[in-house]
């Protein structure tokens, strides 16, 4: 399985992008989805999670600006941030929780990262 992300870049503060990331490969089941992300000498935190049943967590620092969803399979993932701020700056990473086939178990698989530039 490859997870594959798009979306990021430099953006004003204030302003809005949506990162995307599809998994391709062998994949049975999705039962969880997440953003995470690295800011420079920072330790990586979690940015947005989805699991089955619906659960979703944000980091607070993030909640009511950005919104994690995914497609019916949760094989593609995005995350629309929103009123983006310089603290937002990072390596976002998306997370997959995932089962190849039938008779594996779940594992996680990470994206490979998307840099996000919030100027002020």
């Amino acid at each position: 399985v490859q997870l594959q992300a798009s979306g990021g870049g430099l953006v004003q503060a204030g302003g809005s992008q949506r990162l995307s990331c599809t998994a391709s490969g062998s994949i049975y089941n999705v039962d969880r989805i997440a953003w995470y992300r690295q800011a420079p000498g920072k330790q990586r935190e979690l940015v947005a999670r989805i699991e089955t049943g619906g659960t979703t967590t944000y980091a607070n620092s993030v909640k009511g600006r950005f919104t994690i969803s995914g497609d019916n399979a949760w094989t593609t993932v995005y995350l629309q941030m929103n009123r983006l701020k310089p603290e937002d700056t990072a390596l976002y990473l998306c997370n997959l929780h995932l089962k190849e086939t039938v008779w594996t178990t779940y594992h996680d698989y990470w994206g490979p990262g998307t840099l996000v530039t919030v100027s002020s």
